[in-house]
């Protein structure tokens, strides 16, 4: 299985730098068996079934680019550097982090954000670096709201810079564990109006966490596609989660995962047999074509990058050959693509 095999043409004025507004009125391409359809997400109501089960991914992205200096005294003067700082996850005493440029700092300086928050240099190793900050708890949640900005993915950051708009933009509206350094894109399309429409349809919803990492947007450098080794991210799903996914499926209901993160985590904490077990630790799941799904029955996702292991995922679900289907549709038709843009359902079988 070649990395070429999951190539397509993508032109630029098809990425999407800004969400639909309302975020329900973004265009939803409807996949069920061999059937291509355009709809929007708030057809939603209309389009699944009352007893589906949406499994929800509820962390909460943090504003992890920072912008800040450090200062060196030096027999000249004091010498300053402007460094950018982006938050990778929470390590065993502080923050693992990037840094740009990495070479102006040493162990021990400190990197100050503001008036609202430093850190201090505790370690560089392996091209990143650990950050003991000069706040905790509430204190430093506060601080970086207020210094921090969104970190948007590397394709519209190279567009434009993140601005006060993102802050509520790039966040799901069930958000609640804070944790993610990338949003959970899919469920950027819900809003509460909709939400509202689908429980009066009888849909049920079931809340995971997946704190995204920053390791979501590492390319793909190996042509062997199956030799690629996935990053790690930290997940949960409660026994009452599992139970409740478990039920569903026992009951014959169709388990819809919002997004490829809540997929990968759903999948994770499932047995061999398709039975949900309360799961909390890392995953590094790895899903591309010839994978068997275990739970679940369909994806909501947006549109994803070429030679992507998104790509791959939803070409294990839908097959290889469906999903050129769909994205040959999805370009021909001006579908926007990537985290701002449009959405699919993808359902393998017609079940609806």
């Amino acid at each position: 299985m070649k990395l070429s095999d999951f190539d397509f043409h993508l032109p630029e004025s098809l990425i999407a730098t800004r969400p639909a507004r309302p975020r329900s009125s973004a265009r939803l391409l409807l996949a069920q068996g061999e059937e291509i359809c355009d709809r929007h997400v708030s057809d939603l109501p209309q389009i699944l079934q009352p007893g589906d089960l949406l499994v929800l991914n509820d962390t909460k992205v943090i504003p992890a680019r920072l912008a800040g200096t450090r200062t060196r005294v030096t027999p000249q003067g004091d010498a300053v550097a402007r460094i950018e700082v982006t938050l990778l996850e929470p390590a065993a005493s502080g923050w693992n982090a990037l840094a740009k440029p990495l070479r102006k700092l040493r162990e021990g300086e400190v990197i100050r954000f503001g008036d609202e928050l430093s850190a201090r240099v505790v370690e560089i190793a392996d091209g990143g670096l650990r950050l003991a900050f000069d706040a905790e708890g509430d204190a430093f949640d506060a601080a970086l709201n207020k210094v921090g900005a969104m970190p948007l993915p590397p394709y519209i950051a190279a567009l434009r810079a993140p601005d006060a708009r993102d802050h509520e933009d790039y966040q799901t509206v069930w958000a609640e564990r804070q944790g993610a350094v990338a949003a959970p894109t899919a469920s950027l399309h819900f809003d509460a109006p909709l939400l509202d429409a689908l429980r009066a349809r009888g849909v049920e919803f079931v809340h995971v966490t997946l704190h995204v990492g920053a390791g979501t947007f590492l390319p793909v450098k190996v042509e062997d596609v199956t030799t690629h080794r996935m990053h790690a991210e930290w997940g949960e799903v409660s026994a009452q989660a599992a139970a409740q996914i478990n039920r569903a499926k026992s009951e014959g209901r169709r388990v819809i995962a919002v997004g490829t993160t809540a997929l990968r985590l759903i999948e994770s904490a499932a047995t061999a047999e398709g039975r949900m077990q309360p799961f909390r630790d890392t995953t590094d799941i790895f899903i591309y074509p010839g994978y068997q799904f275990r739970v679940t029955d369909a994806l909501m996702t947006n549109f994803h990058l070429p030679k992507s292991t998104l790509l791959m995922l939803v070409s294990a679900l839908m097959g290889q050959e469906k999903i050129q289907k769909i994205y040959e549709h999805a370009v021909e038709n001006g579908y926007r693509f990537f985290s701002y843009g449009d959405a699919s359902l993808l359902i393998p079988e017609c079940r609806i």
